[in-house]
């Protein structure tokens, strides 16, 4: 396999779609419009009090500041000596190719190694602050021979760590074996690669790490009058990885550091400035930041799909060494599509530019050209060696949703930015053929239905007519026909068997109950995110508060993730205290399940296992709680708190691809702006009390019908609408809002 290179994927010509087709990648540029509008100050405000603060000496993964841009991703932490920094380096594309091993063991990332930052005496005490709005770790170091202060980043566009010290220091490199860190079904035979050689090439330091499988990574470092840069470079099968490295190292510390601090700032900044999310909350404010740091750090749109520990690979390493496709990618990325990044969008990317290697992860013994599944774990590109998909009727019989699971993300991309070559050009094709490979198990019963043999609920238990399978295919084929017409998927929506259900709503599958408590939320994918049964179709109301009161009822062996998905369902439930307390449950730190907790970094430790979809999920929550766009219809605070007065969105993207800002205070809503950039029917429920006006940005009247508790106001393509109160002309800006209380910062305060 030739890697390709960022600039060749997003720019070429070849078989993968457009960055402008897909959400665009880490050269977009139109973030820069959102500078100019007025409100830059207010966005660099919220997002500097954002800032995660150190003034204790961090030891690991998880209580450490991290910086990243999708590829190379660098922590600083306590080092082997009481006068020594590590800072641990990673990479997003760096990992094996061994393919006859399955995909967590043979195409298992890999860990590369640690820059050391040596003092001339011991440490005594930090204060370093990662702020967010510029991805930049500052701060000084005391020591018992005097003190150093940093700037450290790593930049976005060269992905090359940079670091400005002032003060006596020395930097060196300490290689880690290149071998798996997974134990879990490690074959005997398994070797680890050969030892990395050192060396220096016109003056830069490297450390080259050849691989079995041809190609390798190289680790070049230099540092000169203050100055420091390292670059990771990997390449297979080619093996240009240490001249390549050795190359970006020298031209990044030819351009002076103000220049590339700058080029770095713009970008970040930009970023930060596309939409806006204040809450008087601002321990539940500041989680939300930094979680859209930690995305734009983890991932881009021409960058590797997010795996479990992002860009951060472990110094410890542990099990979950590749992609998880079973739920952790699926619940990471709806966060960028509320917050209106899909320049972030790797999974759309990823299924288009490595589509070919989906019938890979069917059983050979089904693949007809026309089926696809993705199994996990799988690498970044999609291949999972040499286990496959499970086949319903036939054990083991797990991971047969994984792809039709990843296409809902995929919908949902195209949902909330109506660009149809994303229907065209990967969800049409792809999700044919994922439903493909279920239709062809399904069975005609007695009763006329269709029905489908065992599979798993994942986590669960096997079952027949499992609830999470059939809710996958039924909005497979239900989505398939809101795009074209087609007998056989109208046959399978009409006929397929309804969800097995009891007196605690719906079951994991027939006869299979929910009788323990289920960290997963599998047997609930229909409500949500699905959300083909929602809580505004009354008819429903009934089942859904039965399933999810029965599944909440029982907690001592969730997830982290399980309060992230409590507090969305709870906030489509139109339950906002519930919501908040499930969200806060996790924010707070407590102990999640037998042995997990929201780390001092935000990320997440579940047992020995290190990952950070968890607090991305949770992240999500929040938007869950400002903005809401399901069944068409667009609803504004639909599940804030009695304890939030008060609460300014701006920006913010939801289906239709509409952009949303509003304001909230004393307790109501003072105006709602939606602008349209699709021209698609817009139905807004506003909240506000009342009689109202409804305007354009110019001021002008615009009609509107009422409809129950929402108004229809048919905005053309490029068109704002503002919803104010009778007689009021509101100031549109967004704001950051009040606390309603103290609260301490992320990192080591």
């Amino acid at each position: 396999m030739t890697e390709l290179s960022r600039r060749t994927f997003l720019y070429g010509t070849g078989a993968a779609v457009g960055a402008s087709a897909l959400g665009g990648g880490v050269a977009a540029a139109a973030p820069d419009q959102v500078q100019t509008s007025g409100h830059r100050n207010v966005h660099k405000d919220v997002v500097s009090d954002a800032r995660m603060e150190w003034k204790q000496l961090p030891k690991n993964w998880g209580d450490s500041p991290f910086l990243a841009n999708g590829f190379l991703g660098v922590q600083v932490y306590a080092g082997r000596t009481p006068n020594e920094l590590k800072l641990m380096l990673s990479h997003s594309e760096v990992q094996d190719q061994r393919e006859h091993w399955e995909a967590a063991i043979g195409l298992s990332r890999l860990p590369i190694g640690y820059l050391t930052l040596a003092f001339a005496g011991a440490i005594t005490a930090v204060d370093w602050t990662l702020d967010l709005w510029n991805a930049e770790l500052t701060g000084t170091v005391t020591t018992t021979q005097g003190s150093a202060s940093f700037t450290m980043l790593v930049h976005n566009t060269r992905s090359t760590f940079l670091a400005k010290v002032k003060g006596d220091v020395t930097w060196g490199f300490q290689p880690l074996q290149s071998a798996t860190t997974r134990q879990v079904r490690r074959p005997a035979d398994y070797t680890a690669n050969p030892d990395a050689t050192l060396g220096t090439g016109n003056g830069v330091s490297y450390a080259a790490q050849p691989l079995l499988a041809g190609g390798g990574y190289t680790t070049a470092w230099q540092a000169r009058d203050g100055r420091f840069a390292a670059h990771v470079a990997y390449t297979h099968p080619a093996d240009t990885h240490t001249s390549d490295a050795i190359r970006e190292v020298r031209q990044a510390l030819s351009i002076p550091f103000e220049v590339l601090t700058s080029q770095h700032r713009r970008w970040w900044n930009a970023y930060f400035a596309k939409s806006l999310v204040s809450v008087p909350d601002k321990l539940v404010q500041r989680f939300y930041w930094a979680q859209l740091y930690k995305m734009a750090a983890a991932t881009r749109a021409d960058a590797p799909v997010i795996s479990e520990w992002g860009p951060w690979f472990p110094e410890q390493g542990n099990s979950w060494t590749a992609v998880w496709w079973n739920l952790n990618v699926q619940i990471s990325y709806p966060l960028i599509n509320g917050s209106n990044h899909h320049e972030l969008d790797a999974v759309t990317t990823t299924l288009k530019r490595f589509e070919h290697h989906l019938e890979l992860n069917v059983n050979p013994a089904y693949r007809d050209g026309n089926s696809y599944a993705i199994c996990h774990p799988g690498d970044r590109t999609l291949r999972s060696g040499p286990r496959y998909c499970g086949v319903p009727g036939v054990a083991p019989n797990d991971h047969t949703g994984n792809l039709l699971w990843a296409c809902h993300n995929v919908w949902l991309g195209y949902r909330h930015t109506m660009d149809k070559r994303i229907l065209s050009d990967v969800l049409v094709p792809i999700l044919t053929k994922a439903v493909n490979y279920y239709a062809r198990f399904l069975v005609e019963g007695a009763d006329g239905k269709l029905h489908l043999p065992e599979t798993r609920s994942p986590e669960y238990a096997n079952a027949t007519d499992t609830t999470y399978d059939l809710s996958l295919i039924r909005w497979g084929v239900r989505t398939l026909l809101s795009i074209e017409e087609n007998a056989r998927w109208r046959d399978i929506l009409n006929r397929l068997v309804p969800y097995a259900q009891g007196p605690n709503g719906v079951l994991i599958g027939k006869d299979v109950s929910l009788n323990d408590s289920h960290r997963h939320f599998s047997h609930m994918l229909w409500f949500y995110p699905l959300r083909e049964l929602t809580y505004d179709m009354p008819e429903h109301r009934d089942l859904i508060n039965r399933t999810f009161d029965h599944w909440t009822s029982r907690q001592n062996l969730w997830a982290g993730y399980s309060y992230g998905a409590a507090s969305s369902m709870a906030s489509a439930m139109g339950r906002p205290e519930e919501a908040l307390s499930f969200l806060r449950y996790f924010l707070d730190r407590k102990q999640v399940g037998t042995n997990a907790v929201l780390t001092e970094n935000t990320f997440y430790r579940e047992g020995g296992n290190l990952a950070i979809e968890s607090p991305l999920m949770s992240g999500q929550a929040v938007l869950e709680m400002m903005v809401q766009s399901h069944n068409n219809v667009v609803r504004v605070f639909p599940s804030i708190s009695s304890t939030w007065a008060d609460a300014s969105i701006s920006s913010l993207r939801t289906q239709g691809a509409f952009l949303v800002d509003a304001s909230r205070s004393a307790g109501r809503t003072d105006w709602v702006q939606v602008h349209s950039e699709a021209g698609s029917p817009l139905v807004l429920e506003h909240g506000i009390t009342g009689d109202i006006d409804v305007r354009d940005n110019r001021g002008r009247r615009l009609n509107y019908k009422q409809r129950g508790s929402a108004i229809e106001i048919p905005l053309r393509r490029g068109q704002t609408a503002v919803v104010s109160r009778r007689g009021t002309r509101p100031d549109v800006s967004p704001r950051d809002v009040a606390a309603n209380g103290s609260s301490s910062r992320w990192g080591l305060p």
